[in-house]
């Protein structure tokens, strides 16, 4: 499980840095808003990713299971 989590939270950190990379808006001058707006993403792309991977893995036990 504890593996699971990483490797989710890993493909969230690499979606979001090649969108923060790719992104053409301007940027906030301040920094500290940069690493909030980054951390957030982060954090959204991050509950995401594991809804659709739990949801799918529960259906699949589930269906395995039956």
């Amino acid at each position: 499980m504890k593996k699971n989590i990483l490797t989710l939270l890993t493909i969230a950190f690499v979606i979001t840095t090649i969108g923060f990379i790719a992104d053409g808006d301007v940027k906030e001058p301040n920094v500290l808003m940069q690493f909030f707006e980054f951390f957030m993403m982060t954090g959204i792309v991050f509950t995401l990713i594991s809804i659709i991977y739990f949801s799918y893995a529960f259906a699949k036990k589930n269906i395995l299971k039956a």
